[in-house]
């Protein structure tokens, strides 16, 4: 089956798409919308756009599978590398000695890649320093896409998802072989993660507070109304002095008001006012 997209229907579900998940697609991008959706298409007995936005009111499941097949869950472990030597190097010394547990969130977490190397930084950071994070800690996992949500849950790992990242080192302190050339994430690394789906555009009010939150490569998806609303948001769920750390690629624009930037050679990372 050949996805044919019209430009009303294409114009009609990019606009679905950022008022349900603020994804926003950029002009000509009928070609990904058809790669992605076809299959899908195929399953509920779908023959057109128009007749998938016509099934999606009310449906909810549906909607979510949309989102699911249109998201980017392009990850891998200690991605970018410096996110962590700042969270090694600075940000669990400085936040080691808290008379309450440490609080951090990983948001648009994909199949959680994210927190589990932050779990493995903190379970390191243990290991050098005893005594040290005395009131525990915790790590909140966020993403739209329950498929993505399930994975990081069961924290299962193809050999191809591991090799993307992952040193020996980790691997054989952290991962335990299974059947088939997959791993499981170590119970003590996965244990300090708790996962739960939670779209961005949606209020964080019962997610808590937190003392660090990493939110990278998610913001580029989004309106510039979108990134600085959700900034913003962040920045009313950060403790006092509390961290945001973004994406390479992203940064923070007119809200000097609400973090201070900090260098740290290489990289930024915000600090709230």
């Amino acid at each position: 089956m050949t996805l044919q997209i019209t430009a009303d229907e294409y114009l009609r579900f990019r606009d679905m798409l950022e008022q349900s998940s603020g994804i926003m697609l950029g002009d000509g991008k009928e070609y990904l919308v058809s790669s992605r959706l076809r299959r899908l298409l195929e399953k509920h007995n779908l023959s057109s756009i128009s007749d998938l936005l016509s099934t999606l009111n009310g449906n909810r499941r549906l909607q979510e599978l949309v989102i699911d097949a249109m998201t980017t869950n392009e990850t891998l472990w200690f991605r970018d590398e410096h996110p962590y030597r700042v969270f090694r190097e600075r940000l669990l010394p400085e936040l080691a000695g808290l008379r309450r547990p440490l609080k951090i969130w990983s948001a648009a977490c994909s199949t959680g890649q994210e927190p589990y190397s932050l779990s493995i930084e903190i379970e390191e950071f243990r290991k050098r320093s005893p005594g040290s994070l005395a009131t525990g800690e915790r790590i909140l996992a966020t993403d739209i896409s329950p498929s993505s949500l399930a994975q990081a849950k069961d924290g299962i790992y193809q050999q191809l998802a591991i090799r993307r990242g992952m040193n020996e080192q980790h691997l054989k302190s952290y991962f335990h072989p299974l059947d088939g050339d997959r791993w499981q994430i170590d119970p003590k690394i996965k244990s300090r993660v708790d996962f739960r789906q939670q779209n961005l555009q949606q209020s964080f009010t019962g997610l808590g507070k937190f003392d660090v939150i990493y939110c990278r490569n998610v913001l580029i998806y989004f309106s510039a109304d979108l990134k600085y609303d959700i900034i913003k948001r962040m920045h009313g769920s950060l403790n006092p002095q509390g961290y945001l750390v973004l994406g390479a690629s992203e940064s923070l624009h007119n809200l000097g008001e609400y973090f201070e930037m900090v260098q740290c050679h290489p990289g930024i990372i915000y600090r709230a006012r």
